[in-house]
């Protein structure tokens, strides 16, 4: 990956001398230049900086002001950064570091030295980012259901709990859809779990892409999925129910499948309804949806919603309302 360092001093000649010596030792592929702390902090916001090297003394804004700005935005709390200065004094250098600098370079410098120093720095960085990347693979992984790629239960029911005291705080919907693909277990039985697999990873296929940014679909267990569907009231919810509903229906199988027509059942409940208190009643009310669509027919949806009167359904589709 190509590194960029941003160079900032008030002195040209020293910026030069600066860029001779780090362009020498072929540190970086991209070199950026600031006259003050001011126009650095600028550029940071403007550009991926990996290192960053900085006088002490400067116009307008100096090396000290500079850390503190640069440490009060999060996506620069682990930019390293080397200050230079003429001054030796200790208490000086304890400001420093305890400011954010990440090492302190002694002017007028030794080129050994700086480059030494500017290595070791940018090691640290690049354990530190692997790390990270390591830490959110790991967070991702622990979230994540390894077949459908879709958010696992323990992710889901957090997600929940977060969602629903926040409508219940700003006084917004919170629809819930649990849907379960019908006659699964013979799909298991005659195509065999491969099969099973590659059904429900479609089906999460399918799902994803009629999700908004701010909605979440999770794998429940087994064949049964659930969507949490933020600021939704129950027809618009019930519309997005119908619409994948709709959409799996139709969807063409290749190979062993070819031919085999894959349905899902749906139900849905909402926040707030006159039966719904909290998460495990908006879930309870989904899940009583379910199970009519079920004995009811299967490849239909049902939604539970107090007592609302029946609902006229779209052409073709199967809907039915519940209290």
């Amino acid at each position: 990956m190509a590194t960029t360092v941003l160079i900032i001093d008030d002195s040209d000649t020293l910026r030069e001398e600066i860029l001779r010596t780090v362009k020498g030792a072929s540190l970086f592929d991209t070199y950026l230049e600031a006259s003050d702390g001011l126009e650095g902090f600028k550029t940071l916001l403007n550009h991926r900086v990996d290192l960053v090297l900085c006088d002490l003394e400067m116009p307008r804004m100096d090396g000290f002001r500079f850390l503190t700005m640069m440490r009060a935005r999060g996506e620069f709390q682990d930019l390293p950064v080397i200050m230079l200065t003429g001054r030796e004094d200790r208490e000086t250098k304890i400001r420093g570091l305890e400011q954010g600098a990440s090492d302190y370079v002694t002017k007028p410098f030794d080129a050994g030295e700086l480059v030494a120093r500017v290595r070791v720095q940018l090691k640290m960085k690049a354990l530190q980012d692997e790390l990270k990347r390591t830490n959110e693979l790991l967070r991702k992984l622990s979230i994540t259901d390894p077949l459908t790629h879709l958010h696992n239960r323990r992710h889901l029911m957090e997600t929940m709990e977060k969602e629903f005291q926040r409508a219940s705080r700003k006084g917004g919907h919170l629809s819930l859809v649990i849907l379960d693909i019908d006659y699964f277990k013979k799909i298991n039985d005659t195509y065999g779990h491969q099969e099973g697999d590659r059904v429900l990873a479609t089906l999460a296929e399918i799902v994803m892409k009629g999700l908004r940014a701010y909605d979440i679909a999770a794998r429940y267990g087994g064949e049964e999925f659930v969507l949490l569907l933020p600021e939704t009231p129950l027809p618009e919810a019930q519309t997005i129910a119908e619409r994948l509903r709709g959409e799996v229906q139709e969807h063409v199988f290749n190979g062993s499948l070819q031919g085999q027509v894959i349905t899902i059942s749906l139900g849905v409940a909402t926040y707030p309804s006159p039966r719904v208190e909290n998460i495990d009643s908006l879930f309870r009310q989904a899940d009583e949806a379910l199970y009519r669509a079920k004995q009811n027919g299967r490849n239909r949806v049902e939604i539970m919603n107090g007592g609302v009167v029946e609902k006229m359904a779209p052409a073709g589709a199967q809907i039915l309302v519940s209290d």
